[in-house]
């Protein structure tokens, strides 16, 4: 069983999702501490030919606070003002109107609970993707709550028979092979081939990294389920 492990992100780009359709579990990490401006809560979209970032607002954020105990201050009018500016940038694309009918299922979700709003709303892409890989938090899992980094996330693999885990590139600085070889575990990292994941912006320059939400306003969903493939899985 492959498993993958990561803080819960907000519209996160084409990455988050190879991920999550790599693997057979993903589990959302938010019994650990807030990051402040990270990608939890905020990100890029294209806004007048440029990478424009975005955030929602969140109540009395603090890296003292566990991810699953902050909650969200997005008020009926700020969620309102959102989704204007996502309008504004993105109404003549060509899959705007389906888009667009996700994105404020996901926006007008009714919930304070940073985590679970957030869950839904990988929920909800994930269904439009067509990916099947069931989502779990971490914080419903048993486990030691004093392990820290590898260890708890060694621990995650453990509870639920992970043979593999695998992580985006940034884990390479974080994780050791002796520490996952010890306990059987294949440890393996996701490279998004960035430079195969192309596609027109309004005829502008190509600019990427940017939000699920560029994807899925400028490609259909074959074409988005294709770039979802475009990665290699390597073991350093």
């Amino acid at each position: 069983m492959k498993l993958a492990v990561m803080q819960p992100y907000f519209f996160p780009y084409i990455g988050y999702w190879q991920l999550i359709a790599a693997v057979d579990k993903f589990v959302i990490l938010d019994d650990v501490h807030y990051i402040m401006r990270g990608y939890i809560n905020r990100n890029s979209i294209l806004l007048g030919g440029k990478a424009h970032t975005f955030s929602i607002p969140v109540s009395h954020a603090s890296q003292n606070k566990l991810i699953c105990d902050t909650k969200l201050m997005f008020t009926a009018k700020d969620k309102q003002n959102f989704l204007e500016t996502i309008t504004l940038a993105y109404r003549k694309a060509p899959y705007y109107n389906d888009a667009m009918r996700l994105i404020e299922k996901v926006v007008r979700y009714n919930e304070d609970d940073l985590t679970k709003y957030i869950a839904n709303s990988i929920d909800l892409i994930k269904d439009y993707l067509g990916i099947t890989t069931p989502v779990m938090k971490s914080s419903d899992i048993k486990k030691d709550p004093d392990l820290k980094g590898e260890e708890r996330i060694i621990a995650l693999c453990k509870t639920l028979g992970a043979e593999t885990y695998i992580n985006p590139p940034g884990g390479r600085a974080l994780y050791s092979h002796e520490s996952f070889d010890r306990e059987n575990i294949d440890l393996l990292f996701l490279d998004t081939s960035m430079n195969r994941i192309v596609y027109p912006q309004f005829g502008n320059e190509f600019i990427d990294h940017l939000s699920i939400i560029d994807f899925i306003m400028f490609n259909d969903v074959p074409t988005i389920r294709n770039f979802l493939t475009m990665y290699s899985l390597n073991p350093g």
